[in-house]
C-alpha cells in the first residue's frame, strides 16, 4: 500500500471490510448524483451464502456521511434486532429483512425515492419506452409493482419481497425504486443507468412532441448486447472508488 493510499484500520467492527468499503462507495456516490432522499433511503448487501447475513446503513445517518465501519451487520433470522441499540430504521428493517430473508439471489439491494425513477412510477402508464440505448438496457428486465398499500412495514414489505424475481429493477408505483444485483458494483451500474434512462424519457415527454420509440426487435437486440458488453459495471464502480479514494477518503474508515 502507497503511504497516499487511504487505511482501513483492522477493527472488529471491520468484518466484511471489502464489502463495507464498496457499500460505502455506493452511498457516497448515490448522494453526489442526487440519487438520496434526506435519511429515507437504504442500501444492503448480503455477507453469507444463504444471503441472511447482511450489511446496511444506520438509521438517520445522510448518505453523503456513511462510512464502511458504521454499517450494521444484521441477520435476517433474528427477531431481535429492532431491540437493539443502534436498531436500523423499522422501514428498513422490514423492507430490506423480508428481501432477504425470501430472496437469496437479491445479494446487494438498493431502494432509492431518485427524481426521475420515482416521477415514471406516478405515471398512469409506468412503463419505459425504449426511446434511448440507456432505456433499451432494461428492455425485459423490469417489474412494476402496482400494489401499494402504505409505508413498506408488515405485510407491505413481505408483499415487496415477494414481486422480485429474475428481473434487477422493481419499479415501486407511488413510492421509488428498487434495484438488486449480485454485487454492489452491478447493482450501482443498474441504478445509475435506470435512473439516467428515466431522465431521459421524463424530458422527451415534457416536450410534448411524438416520441421515437424503436422495434421491440431492436430493443431486443440492444438489451442483449448491454448484456453481453464485458465488465462494464465493474469498470465504473472502480473508477468511482477511485474518486473517492482521492477526494473523500473517508467512506472507507
Amino acid at each position: 500500500m502507497s503511504p497516499a493510499e487511504p487505511a482501513v484500520l483492522n477493527r472488529p467492527e471491520m468484518d466484511f471490510e471489502e464489502e463495507r468499503v464498496a457499500l460505502a462507495c455506493a452511498f457516497r456516490w448515490a448522494a453526489r448524483f442526487d440519487m438520496h432522499e434526506a435519511v429515507a433511503n437504504h442500501f444492503s448487501l448480503a455477507v453469507n451464502r444463504a444471503g441472511t447475513r447482511f450489511l446496511m446503513n444506520p438509521k438517520g445517518r445522510h448518505f453523503s456521511r456513511v462510512r464502511a465501519s458504521e454499517l450494521l451487520l444484521l441477520d435476517a433470522e433474528d427477531d431481535a434486532v429492532m431491540k437493539r441499540p443502534d436498531a436500523p430504521d423499522p422501514t428498513a428493517w422490514a423492507l430490506h429483512g423480508n428481501i432477504h430473508r425470501h430472496v437469496p439471489h437479491a445479494r446487494c439491494v438498493l431502494h432509492v425515492h431518485s427524481k426521475y425513477a420515482s416521477a415514471l412510477g406516478c405515471l398512469a402508464d409506468p412503463r419505459l419506452p425504449p426511446i434511448d440505448i440507456n432505456a433499451m438496457r432494461f428492455w425485459g428486465s423490469v417489474c412494476i409493482d402496482d400494489g401499494f398499500d402504505g409505508m413498506s412495514l408488515d405485510g407491505e414489505a413481505e408483499r415487496v419481497a415477494r414481486l422480485l424475481g429474475d428481473k434487477p429493477i422493481l419499479l415501486m408505483r407511488n413510492h421509488g425504486l428498487m434495484v438488486i444485483g449480485e454485487t454492489v458494483a452491478r447493482a450501482f451500474d443498474d441504478l445509475y443507468y435506470f435512473e439516467r434512462a428515466c431522465s431521459t424519457y421524463i424530458t422527451a415527454l415534457q416536450t410534448g412532441r411524438e416520441l421515437r420509440v424503436v422495434s421491440d426487435q431492436v430493443a431486443a437486440r440492444t438489451a442483449r448486447q448491454w448484456r453481453d458488453y464485458p465488465g462494464l459495471g465493474e469498470d465504473h464502480f472502480r473508477e468511482l472508488r477511485a474518486i473517492l479514494d482521492r477526494e473523500e477518503p473517508s467512506y472507507r474508515r
